[in-house]
């Protein structure tokens, strides 16, 4: 197996192995949106030397894809969410989406939607024959490190959590402002990277809050993060557009109590047990109901775990990967 790496910086093309996967590390000295365009036209023209099967991951530029067609190289795309529905976009990028999702639905060989919904919405586009659904995978956390949350002055189900970019179609200001509605009894951590010196929205959200409203900032340490699901009374997943999310898989395999807007996408995840909101005031009114019901919440975390442990778990998603992979190795290759 090999997979294609971006690095930052300029110079020639790099090969190693990490933990048995060969890796093809690209560097691109262009940042942003146009160095991941690049990069992924490097890749694509890298792939295309070699008859091997290919398995491309999302079609924001799946218009080089073409590139393998022609080469008859098969390839299978993942086509991850509904790029072009989220509302920070503007018209040029959302018809570059657009027109992206319309070319690798029809020029991949066959298609990989993470979600009953997104396999829903690609028909549109091509039979459902041509689609499988696997959803996303994560490992389970079922300890955690209380330790690692102490640092930020919380406890064991002592606060609600969101964790999302701050953008509109994640129902981050929502979410606070329903929150700060009344006096809770826990705080409300919010992760994520904000700049409200630039971006009115993220000014938005910041000036909603109030001082049970904390903002860390976006964490990287897996520990810090697997202890802040592990941990908190709730979590609450605003995201509105997309398939399966995720962060929100990862919420279901740390037994997190989940609260979350309501779509077809996000009830796929989650299943039973969930409780669910759409705007500001039906996430108010569920989170009266929640926070303080210990019984419920723990009914909730139960009904999670078996969901996640049924459905999402890797060992499951792989072995669905792995099936659909070896229906389209070209002869000849090896399918052990």
């Amino acid at each position: 197996m090999i997979v294609y790496c971006q690095e930052d910086g300029s110079g020639e093309v790099m090969n190693d192995t990490w933990e048995g996967i060969e890796r093809v590390r690209i560097p691109v000295a262009v940042s942003g949106a146009k160095g991941t365009v690049l990069f992924d036209w490097l890749a694509t023209r890298h792939a295309a030397r070699h008859r091997d099967l290919c398995l491309t991951l999302g079609y924001n530029t799946a218009i080089f894809c073409a590139w393998l067609r022609l080469k008859g190289i098969p390839n299978l795309i993942n086509m991850d969410g509904i790029e072009w529905k989220r509302q920070k976009w503007g018209w040029v990028a959302k018809t570059w989406f657009w027109l992206n999702e319309l070319i690798g639905a029809r020029i991949g060989n066959h298609l990989v939607a993470d979600n009953p919904g997104i396999k829903a919405h690609l028909t549109r586009w091509v039979p459902a024959d041509k689609i499988t659904m696997i959803a996303y995978g994560a490992e389970a956390c079922v300890q955690g490190d209380p330790g690692a949350i102490r640092s930020y002055g919380l406890d064991d189900k002592g606060y609600a959590l969101v964790i999302a970019r701050p953008e509109p179609e994640n129902s981050v200001l929502d979410i606070v402002r329903a929150f700060c509605a009344k006096p809770r009894s826990c705080k409300l951590v919010v992760l994520g990277h904000f700049v409200p010196e630039t971006n009115p929205y993220h000014k938005a959200v910041v000036d909603a809050a109030n001082d049970q409203v904390l903002f860390p900032g976006a964490i990287y340490d897996k520990t810090v993060v697997q202890a802040l699901r592990r941990h908190c009374r709730l979590y609450v997943h605003g995201h509105q557009v997309g398939g399966t999310n995720p962060s929100l898989v990862e919420g279901l395999g740390s037994g997190s109590p989940v609260l979350a807007h309501d779509n077809p996408f996000n009830r796929w995840v989650v299943g039973e047990g969930a409780a669910y909101f759409s705007g500001e005031d039906a996430c108010s009114a569920q989170l009266d109901a929640l926070l303080d019901d210990p019984d419920r919440l723990e009914a909730m975390r139960t009904a999670h775990l078996e969901r996640f442990a049924s459905h999402l778990t890797w060992p499951i998603i792989l072995a669905q990967y792995q099936a659909l992979l070896e229906r389209w190795l070209p002869a000849g290759k090896d399918r052990a």
